[in-house]
């Protein structure tokens, strides 16, 4: 199959099933930014020198492309789909949270991003992960939200990447910095 097919040159999209949408519509929105945040997880995964940090998001960066066909799902015919999240990877990614959680034992509070390349990947990750969890909410609010695992596995992954960031941070022997208020600068 070529890539480049023409058929959305008048600004429509075709979904898994069939149908065809403006590429304005909340299904392709909402999956092109899963596609965003998975392309930031690559970046995340390419740059981070763990193994087990690449290992962790490479499953994610799956599991994401599993829910950009569910999102893609254009009726009822899941019989489409070659998966779907399930219960146990929403577990999976609260044992990531609890275990990273446990190891990290970080101070409430908000943080300022930027100390490290892949902290920072992994906080825009994080901030894009939310915005497609709102995309999904919407969905979900119009009844076009099949799986409702999906909205919780995006819930726990926020808080992955957030601790994925922070423990890049800690092997960095990097101080976390909280913000302050400063009338100049």
């Amino acid at each position: 199959m070529p890539i480049s097919t023409k058929k959305g040159d008048k600004g429509f999209t075709g979904l898994l099933g069939g149908r065809r949408v403006p590429k304005y519509h909340l299904r392709p929105e909402t999956y092109g930014t899963l596609d965003e945040l998975n392309s930031f997880l690559g970046m995340a995964r390419a740059i981070s020198k763990d193994r087990n940090v690449r290992k962790i998001l490479f499953h994610i960066q799956n599991h994401l492309f599993i829910i950009g066909s569910e999102l893609a799902l254009s009726g009822r015919d899941r019989d489409l789909l070659k998966g779907e999240i399930a219960q146990k990877e929403v577990d999976w990614l609260g044992r990531l949270s609890t275990d990273f959680e446990a190891l990290l034992k970080p101070e409430p509070g908000f943080i300022i991003s930027g100390e490290t390349q892949i902290s920072s990947i992994l906080d825009v990750a994080r901030a894009v992960s939310r915005r497609v969890e709102r995309l999904v909410a919407k969905m979900k609010s119009k009844k076009m939200l099949h799986n409702l695992r999906i909205l919780e596995y995006l819930n726990r992954l926020s808080d992955v990447l957030y601790l994925l960031a922070r423990y890049e941070e800690k092997k960095a022997h990097v101080k976390l910095k909280h913000p302050s208020y400063h009338p100049f600068f």
